[in-house]
């Protein structure tokens, strides 16, 4: 998936590495097929969120956001820089960092593009806060329904553990993007591009996303899972705008990266199978350990081991296996929350680490932009340690 010879897409990679276990005899059709099923609430997740930010993207709502951004940097690229930053924080807060890279990314591509400055800044910021916000709420990420499966914390709980750890994420993300980027960021903009008008199919399909991000915290708050309530939304969403643009429901239909819930699917088998190699075993071995160790180093220890695994097999099955071993053993709830924090935040650092960093790999290429995995990681060798070290020193608990 990191290498993609012959540009083959990640998807087939995943699915090629579950179905050669199967053929292998390594793992039976059976449990292949239960690892699938165990995905069910993610995948719906993921199902409703990609309807409702491709419904979004095709009304314009994006770009109606990040015109709005630009129109307010009045020709400073570093006050652009922070607008687009924070535009990020909240899609990725109230809709999943998924829908950041998916449609944030070629609406702030086209801005930047108008406004006649290097995207890189820009593009980056969309892919790192995708990761750095995605605690701030249970539905900001995906993995987060995968550690916790269905004993997810009450919203008042999750607010309580992780709130203090998102804004230091958030926070010293930004300043880490902000070095990085900092020469690029001193080039005045040479052309305002002007505001996008947000139609009233594009108003609508705004409603439906604020519909959908208080369902979604309502039902976080009464510790439901996210699922159907995700997918509802969108699709109540969806068939009130094709009430005035009947063409919609095609359009949303045929950009959706569907391929997406088969990759999902394929990492799912392969976690079962690497639990059924004993993995699991090893996991609760290493909690032992760390229940043995004083609580500020057994989270840190915790967070940067998932945080550099996660880099190494996507965060997703990183998350599967630390929520798989978190079931089974008895553990401090800092240990749980900082395990959350690494499988979060470490994907900052490589390219694959996420399938958020996937799905905006996916949309770079699609406006036939490259972002290199060595510049990525040039970024993210400061950005990501230092974000965690930050969160895991406000987590109390």
């Amino acid at each position: 998936m990191l290498v993609r010879p012959r540009r083959i897409a990640e998807v087939w990679w995943a699915c090629a590495g579950a179905l050669l276990l199967i053929a292998t005899g390594l793992i039976t059709l059976g449990h292949a097929a239960h690892a699938i099923g165990e995905g069910l609430d993610v995948y719906l997740f993921l199902s409703g969120m990609m309807i409702l930010a491709e419904l979004a993207r095709e009304e314009g709502v994006f770009d109606w956001a990040a015109g709005i951004a630009a129109g307010h940097a009045r020709g400073s690229s570093r006050r652009l820089f922070f607008l687009i930053y924070c535009v990020g924080i909240v899609i990725t807060a109230l809709l999943s960092n998924d829908a950041t890279a998916v449609v944030l990314t070629p609406a702030v591509l086209a801005v930047v593009r108008r406004a006649q400055v290097r995207p890189r800044p820009y593009l980056l910021a969309c892919a790192f806060i995708a990761n750095a916000a995605s605690f701030v709420f249970p539905i900001s990420n995906p993995a987060n329904l995968v550690v916790f499966g269905r004993h997810i914390p009450h919203l008042a709980a999750w607010l309580g553990a992780f709130l203090l750890p998102s804004l230091a994420s958030i926070v010293v993300t930004f300043a880490c993007l902000y070095w990085c980027e900092r020469k690029d960021l001193r080039r005045r903009i040479e052309a305002e591009p002007r505001p996008t008008p947000l139609t009233i199919e594009g108003r609508l399909a705004l409603a439906g996303l604020l519909l959908a991000a208080v369902v979604l915290i309502g039902a976080s708050g009464y510790g439901l899972p996210l699922g159907v309530p995700a997918l509802v939304a969108a699709l109540i969403a969806l068939v009130v705008v094709a009430l005035r643009n009947r063409r919609i429901i095609i359009s949303v239909a045929t950009g959706v990266s569907w391929s997406v819930l088969p990759l999902v699917a394929g990492l799912f088998v392969i976690v079962e199978a690497l639990q059924g190699a004993g993995l699991l075993t090893l996991g609760l071995r290493g909690l032992d350990v760390l229940a043995k160790m004083p609580p500020g180093e057994a989270k840190n220890l915790s967070a940067f081991v998932i945080a550099l695994s996660s880099n190494g097999m996507n965060n997703l099955p990183i998350g599967l296996i630390g929520g798989a071993t978190l079931q089974q053993a008895t553990h401090p709830p800092i240990i749980a929350h900082a395990l959350l924090i690494g499988v979060d935040l470490g994907p900052n650092l490589s390219v694959t680490g996420s399938l958020a960093t996937i799905l905006w790999l996916i949309a770079l290429r699609r406006e036939n932009v490259e972002i290199t995995a060595w510049e990525f990681m040039k970024v993210g060798l400061m950005t990501m340690p230092l974000a965690l070290f930050a969160s895991l020193l406000v987590l109390r608990r």
